[in-house]
């Protein structure tokens, strides 16, 4: 399979030479009737089209190929840098590359927008072949395991039969944990990082209020604003501002911003002033950052799907789930992650020694809360384990 690196020449290459360079954003058409997905919810969807990316190269055995599964708001651009005007690196642009946590040269990397995104998969954004317009409320509520499952038929889309591993963190940790009970043959390993095998009372709480500060909007109009001058920004803005605070930790919070003020040294007096404080005017600014290349109604989708996850529901136990792979498990925690806790890893882990399964388990002691795998001070720590466990993997697979 070949990578996803057009010619050098068409681009100053001005960027890290570890990156993997300029890359490709590329579609697969799955599922086409007579063969629809069908959904957990019992819901029929086809043909569905699936935005991914790839970097590196598949060896002649078909062995060394790793999934990335994205977080909430995450899409397909993993690494390195798309040509033209958008010059943005992948969102684990450090993570991923020649001699990198996840290293290219030795592994074919494949990373794909999620059902339900709309980063190029088919989600509430795209058009119903049935109607020719838009889906928004009529797309299918949707579950992390119509998620793996899509994942899973473009990995065979690819001609690969079994992945080394799949690697996710957030909301792709859950689709690890979930790939690993729904399709047990298809990966040799999984790293699960900053997850859990279910979403607490605390984080569907957040997510809760995120969805109402969307369906508060006036704009919002009942899902069908895509035509419309206005979709609900302020509502969007809203939810991700109220996200954003959880991915953080209080220690960095304080470091970062403490009480100090954005634009004076006194207080205003004025309560129609929205950023007086540093860390309001951070808010804002991710919340404005959020809308410019979000789908109000995938959030809503995405998130509910997450709310919904629960491993031991679905296999009967977090251990029944888990013990129906072979697979290596590397399972990633950090100390100041209250999102996805520590303890919440170590119930995975405790599942996996129950289940007879190999794991190896790393708390990571870190500022930085939930956000701590996305953080690039972290990303030598976490390359520290996930470079030995997939070389490790590689070479079991290879005997």
């Amino acid at each position: 399979m070949a990578s996803e690196l057009l010619e050098p020449a068409t681009i100053d290459l001005a960027f890290d030479p570890g990156s993997v360079g300029i890359v490709e954003t590329r579609t697969a058409v799955l599922f086409d009737p007579p063969r629809p997905l069908r959904t957990d919810g019992q819901a029929e969807l086809g043909p569905i089209t699936v935005a991914y990316e790839t970097y590196g190269e598949l060896s002649p055995e078909r062995d060394n190929a790793v999934f990335l599964c994205h977080a909430l708001t995450g899409d397909a651009h993993a690494a390195g840098l798309h040509a033209g005007n958008s010059r943005k690196p992948g969102w684990w642009e450090g993570f991923v590359g020649p001699g990198k946590g996840i290293d290219t040269d030795r592994y074919f990397v494949i990373c794909a927008n999620v059902l339900g995104g709309c980063q190029g998969t088919t989600g509430p954004c795209s058009i119903n072949p049935t109607t020719l317009r838009r889906f928004a409320l009529d797309f299918p509520v949707t579950t992390v395991g119509d998620i793996v499952t899509v994942h899973a038929e473009l990995v065979r889309y690819l001609g690969v039969e079994k992945l080394l591993s799949v690697v996710g963190g957030s909301l792709g940790g859950m689709q690890v944990l979930e790939w690993a009970a729904r399709f047990p043959q298809q990966i040799a390993s999984a790293v699960v990082i900053a997850s859990a095998a279910n979403l607490s009372a605390q984080g569907i709480a957040f997510n809760t209020v995120g969805r109402r500060a969307i369906l508060a909007d006036p704009r919002y109009r009942g899902g069908q604003y895509y035509d419309a001058d206005e979709g609900p920004r302020f509502g969007l803005a809203l939810a991700r501002m109220l996200a954003h605070i959880t991915y953080l930790s209080e220690d960095s919070i304080e470091k970062k911003f403490g009480r100090r003020l954005q634009h004076s040294d006194r207080l205003g007096y004025d309560l129609m002033r929205e950023t007086e404080f540093q860390i309001e005017s951070y808010l804002h600014y991710q919340g404005k950052r959020f809308v410019e290349r979000f789908d109000a109604n995938s959030y809503l989708y995405l998130s509910k799907a997450m709310d919904y996850f629960n491993l031991a529901d679905s296999y009967g136990s977090i251990a029944a789930a888990l013990g129906r792979t072979d697979a290596r498990f590397l399972v990633v925690s950090y100390t100041s992650d209250w999102l996805f806790p520590t303890s919440q890893s170590k119930q995975i882990v405790r599942a996996l020694v129950e289940s007879g399964r190999h794991v190896s388990f790393f708390d990571f002691d870190s500022p930085y809360g939930h956000d701590s795998f996305l953080i690039d001070e972290e990303l030598p720590r976490l390359a520290s384990v996930v470079r030995p466990f997939l070389e490790q993997t590689l070479a079991c697979v290879r005997g």
